[in-house]
């Protein structure tokens, strides 16, 4: 529910926070784990340092690494996570800083280990399996890597500077939401309070049409104040990808990038050139539906993510929505559900609004404690979209760090958005199955599309299809400025939506609202794991054998080849069905709100 004032953290309610004390129950815990961890990687290293004719010690030393790194994750999280949630707070942004450099200076001291093995031949390598067979899937990772690896001299430079790196990505979210001051504004005479996460968990699906141009005009303008700011940032990121790629051998920094989620040029492409072509007459069709629905005269790009049946909608507060994720996940057995039941009682979750909080949601794993998810609850449906999202991390991740060694228990950023999107889709069929009325019904399949859809496999696939055009410039030698950025995002966008949506001033300045850009290329793997989740999802409706079991196997999966990983999943992306079965799922899908609303008479 949106609250008439925006609060600041520390007049939030406790009970709408995370509990990062299951990580270090108070500060002198956390800083006792640093002095450990500064103990355990001075000894790591004077104790390996030469054990590397015995692949027996480098066993030995490989789980004595594991269980610094998971140290080192606690103490990362424990430094972070409050940062998340208040970056208006200098003292949480220094307590980062002491965590950051603590794991920085552990990861020096270890990374001579990490060089040795890069040094090692294939056979070598090979005999450590022998010894110990859970470390397959790193050791296969560690010959990946030697074919990109500088030597232990200048990586060691490269990981002195590895705080300075990640700069760009902390000046972006230090400008966004903590300098960026969002003026209150005015509609038909009653005053509004506006934020980045007010405009984009709020107002952005608001019934009232005055109320949510006003607020894309109000949210546009105050953005546009700090693009300079923001591009020159990007540029700095982009140029070190580029650094990094150029260093390491790669004529385009989109292959470099690609090299390390074990992803060929030919499938990036064409999960963007595909949905670009192939999903855009879908959604037009979509969105012009709603328009002659909603009486609009024009859809503009403001009115994008408005519901088709405003009136059927109603508040839904985070005490109801486990009720929603228990039925939904009820299809795929009692312990899918019960792996991540305790984000309910053990406060996982921090659903919060208050100022300086980051946007959107996202959910990582403190290693060996639990995964913690963050988000800013609205009343909406789509927050139980996103917290059932986010929980599908959590149940992964989960699943991963059980059955893998630690270092190698994170999948291909290929796969990561699978489990998430997966779960979305769950929700919408459990909705659909209480559905017992053509309005319930397409108030069910709207919502997927409006959330599920929308964002992963639109409002990402138009970040990753600028992003590679922002990276083909600097491929090709050229520089960009926030006017070459807001081009590009302009164009991106015509492209996509062509005449049915009115590209209103400040739809250019879209660039400016994700943090995604600073992560490689992540965008487009929304909509390459919505991919794999709906062809797994289309399994287990047309009941195949075995599509449940082979769902819950893949959860399991660490740093496994991606084609391995989703034939586990009963899925191949050898070619461009699962892509086309997804876009041909979605276009009957509209087909059949717009044949329910005809039913309806509208």
């Amino acid at each position: 529910m949106l609250n008439n004032s925006f609060p600041t953290r520390n007049t939030v309610n406790k009970s709408e926070t995370w509990d990062i004390s299951a990580i270090f129950t108070s500060e002198e815990d956390f800083k006792e784990a640093i002095k450990q961890l500064e103990g355990d990687s001075e000894n790591f290293a004077n104790k390996y340092k030469k054990c590397f004719d015995d692949p027996k010690k480098i066993v030995e030393a490989l789980y004595v690494l594991q269980d610094i790194t998971i140290l080192s994750s606690q103490i990362s999280h424990y430094g972070f996570l409050p940062v998340e949630t208040d970056r208006t707070d200098s003292d949480l942004a220094a307590n980062l800083h002491i965590a950051t450099q603590a794991v920085n200076r552990a990861q020096q001291k270890l990374l001579f280990f990490t060089n040795a093995l890069l040094e090692l031949s294939d056979k070598e390598l090979d005999t450590i399996v022998t010894v110990s067979a859970d470390l397959d899937l790193f050791i296969e990772e560690i010959k990946r890597q030697k074919a990109i690896s500088l030597g232990g001299q200048v990586e060691n430079a490269l990981l002195a500077f590895q705080e300075s790196f990640d700069q760009p990505y902390t000046i972006y979210n230090q400008a966004k939401l903590a300098d960026l001051e969002f003026p209150d504004f005015t509609v038909k005479g009653k005053s509004y309070p506006l934020s980045f996460v007010l405009y984009e968990d709020f107002y952005m699906y608001s019934e009232d049409t005055d109320l949510r141009r006003a607020a894309f005009d109000v949210f546009s303008q105050t953005l546009s104040q700090a693009k300079h700011t923001m591009a020159a940032t990007y540029y700095a990121q982009v140029c070190q990808d580029k650094a990094m790629a150029t260093l390491r051998g790669f004529d385009s920094v989109i292959d470099y990038l690609l090299y390390q989620q074990g992803v060929s040029r030919d499938l990036y492409d064409r999960q963007i050139d595909g949905l670009m072509t192939g999903l855009a007459p879908v959604m037009q069709k979509y969105v012009h539906h709603i328009k002659e629905v909603r009486g609009l005269e024009q859809m503009t790009f403001a009115d994008l993510k408005i519901d088709l049946d405003p009136d059927f909608n109603q508040a839904i507060y985070f005490s109801e929505a486990k009720d929603y994720i228990q039925g939904a996940c009820q299809i795929m057995g009692p312990d899918y559900f019960q792996r991540i039941a305790p984000a309910f009682s053990e406060s996982w979750v921090d659903y919060a609004q208050n100022k300086g909080k980051s946007t959107g949601g996202f959910c990582t794993q403190a290693a060996q404690v639990h995964p913690y998810i963050l988000m800013s609850w609205t009343g909406l449906l789509s927050d139980v979209y996103t917290l059932i999202h986010e929980l599908g991390h959590a149940g992964q991740m989960i699943a991963a760090e059980e059955n893998n060694y630690y270092l190698s228990s994170e999948p291909s950023l290929y796969l990561i958005e699978a489990p998430s999107t997966f779960n979305e889709l769950l929700l919408t069929n459990y909705l659909l199955n209480l559905a017992d009325d053509v309005r319930s019904k397409r108030y069910a399949k709207s919502k997927m599309l409006t959330n599920t859809y929308f964002h992963n496999f639109v409002t990402h696939l138009l970040e990753a299809a600028y992003q590679r055009e922002v990276y083909r410039l600097i491929d090709a030698g050229k520089g960009f400025s926030a006017d070459t950025l807001s081009e590009i995002k302009q164009k991106v966008l015509t492209d996509f939506w062509g005449e049915e949506v009115v590209m209103t001033l400040g739809a250019e300045l879209t660039w400016m609202r994700q943090p995604h850009y600073y992560m490689g290329l992540y965008s487009y793997t929304y909509s390459a794991g919505l991919t794999i989740a709906t062809q797994a999802f289309l399994n287990i409706k047309a009941q195949k054998e075995s599509a449940v079991t082979n769902w819950l196997e893949f959860l399991k999966l660490g740093r496994m080849p991606i084609n391995q990983a989703v034939q586990v999943a009963g899925i191949d992306i050898s070619d461009d069905s699962a892509l086309q079965n997804s876009i041909t799922f979605l276009d009957q899908t509209v087909d059949d709100i717009i044949a329910y609303s005809q039913k309806l008479g509208e």
